[in-house]
């Protein structure tokens, strides 16, 4: 089965949720017109060269020039466009699932009253962990979507600029698989897994993804993760400032991860006025990418990760921050009680 037929069928089955998806169709027929458009005096010499060889009539309009007039005012901009949307649908409702899990005290009393009122009942966190098994695979099959429209216009155009647009999609971290909703998911299945073990009575089926592992390679820790057989993921852990394994762990909208004081610091920050409060001109102590700390994200679920299986890491960790963290906040209360006085 072509996979346009298998991706087409797959958003059918989604149909309920009203989940935004590539519009396949609509580029294919962007792509079928710059073929029609093309005449033969404008076909490169390189595919020229391919289409005697072939000595194929069908196959005289197989290829075309780039730059492409005919494509690129509406290919492109319509492909960035549904992948931006795809990708905001998907961080919004990964972020929704995350916070039902993470939900403490009133706020989980509020989220188990609102699913009883939704006809949920006892079969709330079920369809919890069902919820981020579709989310999961929703995010790989929009990724392999992308790559392979975008291969389609390089096999169409002989070029290498749909392979250019998937890098410089990654440079502006448009890319569902570097969503930290999508790390934070991956941590959400160790961590359910965990109790799983822990607890007999939970069903097998209650799994949300396999293939998903927290592996120490010389002491240095990643989150690995084949999502499909073309989707693996390796999220290294180490923070490139410590040089240690992420201690209350904070993603910039660069794509890297930190401990959350060391991030604070390389920001010129203390913990307690946040991330947020960094210069627009605060750059990541990696990529030197400027504005990163505003968009900042803790994550949760790889904190809970992190903690269980570093337990004596994470206490001595916690003991050596302790100090500072109480410093910190005293200078700060401080400095707004004189505020406050005029002193």
């Amino acid at each position: 089965m072509k996979f346009f037929k298998k991706y087409e069928e797959y958003m059918q089955t989604q149909a309920e949720k009203k989940l935004p998806g590539v519009g396949f169709k609509n580029l294919k027929k962007i792509l079928k017109r710059c073929r029609r458009e093309m005449t033969p005096s404008q076909i490169p010499l390189q595919s020229k060269s391919s289409l005697l060889l072939n000595d194929s009539a069908d196959n005289t309009h197989a290829y075309c020039l780039h730059p492409c007039p005919v494509c690129d005012g509406s290919f492109f901009p319509s492909l960035m466009k549904e992948m931006s949307v795809v990708v905001g649908c998907f961080n919004e409702r990964a972020q929704k699932v995350l916070d039902v899990h993470l939900a403490t005290g009133f706020h989980k009393y509020f989220m188990w009253c609102k699913g009883k009122l939704h006809g949920q009942g006892n079969g709330n966190h079920h369809s919890l962990i069902q919820e981020g098994k579709d989310l999961v695979g929703y995010a790989v099959i929009n990724a392999i979507a992308m790559r392979k429209i975008l291969k389609k216009y390089d096999k169409i155009h002989d070029s290498k600029q749909g392979q250019a647009l998937r890098s410089q999609v990654q440079s502006m971290h448009m890319d569902i698989l570097q969503s930290p909703w999508l790390c934070e998911l991956i941590a959400f299945h160790i961590n359910l897994r965990e109790i799983t073990k822990a607890d007999m009575r939970t069903k097998g089926s209650e799994i949300l993804l396999e293939g998903c592992s927290l592996v120490f390679n010389d002491g240095k820790p990643s989150l690995s993760c084949e999502l499909s057989d073309t989707v693996k993921l390796e999220i290294d852990l180490t923070c490139a400032i410590c040089l240690d394994t992420v201690f209350d762990p904070v993603y910039l909208s660069c794509g890297h991860i930190f401990c959350f004081m060391c991030a604070c610091k390389s920001g010129s920050v203390t913990i307690v006025d946040g991330l947020k409060a960094t210069e627009p001109t605060a750059k990541c102590p990696l990529c030197r990418q400027a504005g990163v700390y505003k968009g900042s994200l803790h994550l949760e679920e790889l904190n809970i990760l992190l903690s269980r299986r570093c337990p004596e890491y994470w206490e001595e960790r916690l003991q050596s921050e302790r100090a500072e963290r109480i410093r910190q906040t005293k200078e700060h209360w401080e400095s707004q009680s004189r505020a406050f006085l005029g002193i």
